[in-house]
């Protein structure tokens, strides 16, 4: 619930119910790099048999999103999502086409899109048990926010996290029977897979750093990409590649913003690297940091 606060009163805000998807859709579109660190591409894109609500695109993964919205709550987000999911990546083409028509002056090719990190987001006022329950499988790159209007012109925004996405010893996983219409072409990266290319001391040496990133403030997020850890609020605050006998770290801050009084960091903004942000960081050990 959201509550105005007047003379030490709480007073409860109405909420409102938004009273067609598109105004939802319209709303999320204009805002789409505020809220989720994305390109808007298109809006009612026909591909194939179906119409896509939203199309954008992940700077940071250099992969497309579909974003649909939801008013009720009798569907399966599931098998759309499959459906949604596997309809993209049959026609690379038509996405890439109207990107570039979107972007001209920062073409892309098919073989510069990394297809493997494709995902959907699902928005609605709420989901129930079911559908929540559903999705709440890290090895899903299907993914739920609850939009909620109130009086005053007040919007609430929230991911819904996914609960079991703890770090645990990494086994080789098969498809399950609810994953098997995905396509194969979609791999799904985890925290634990990138945590297992270092040997057990920078793995501990990860997780140390990790609990004081974490610290920093309640709502940060790790996300696993391709290459690494992400450390997120709105956007990456920190990405960390694990490599064997190292952590390699980018910070997400443009030159001449960070206070380096140690000299540690090196400017990265000139040459090719992974990550967000123009300073990286190596660290070996715990003394390092």
């Amino acid at each position: 619930m959201l509550y105005q606060l007047s003379n030490q009163k709480m007073e409860e805000i109405e909420e409102e119910v938004f009273v067609k998807e598109k105004q939802l859709q319209a709303i999320i579109e204009e805002n789409l790099e505020i809220l989720f660190n994305l390109l808007f591409v298109a809006s009612e894109f026909p591909v194939g048999n179906f119409r896509l609500d939203t199309v954008a695109y992940d700077p940071d993964t250099k992969s497309f999103v579909i974003i649909e919205y939801k008013k009720g709550k009798r569907y399966s987000v599931i098998d759309q999502g499959y459906a949604y999911l596997n309809t993209l990546l049959a026609h690379k083409g038509e996405f890439v086409l109207k990107y570039n028509e979107r972007y001209p002056e920062n073409l892309k090719r098919i073989d510069e899109i990394d297809w493997s990190q494709t995902r959907i987001i699902f928005v609605a006022n709420e989901y129930t048990n079911y559908q929540y329950g559903a999705v709440n499988n890290p090895n899903l790159p299907i993914e739920l926010v609850i939009a909620k209007k109130y009086k005053n012109n007040l919007i609430n925004i929230e991911s819904l996290t996914k609960t079991n996405s703890t770090i645990e010893p990494i086994k080789k996983v098969e498809k399950t029977s609810s994953e098997q219409g995905l396509s194969k072409e979609i791999s799904i990266y985890t925290e634990q897979e990138h945590l297992l290319k270092g040997s057990e001391e920078i793995q501990e040496l990860y997780l140390e750093l990790k609990e004081i990133i974490l610290s920093w403030d309640s709502d940060i997020k790790v996300k696993a990409v391709k290459l690494y850890n992400s450390f997120k609020l709105k956007r990456n605050i920190v990405d960390i590649q694990i490599q064997k006998n190292a952590l390699k770290i980018w910070i997400n801050l443009k030159t001449g913003q960070l206070n380096d009084s140690r000299n540690v960091a090196r400017n990265v903004s000139e040459i090719g690297h992974w990550g967000n942000g123009d300073y990286e960081i190596v660290i070996k050990d715990n003394r390092e940091t």
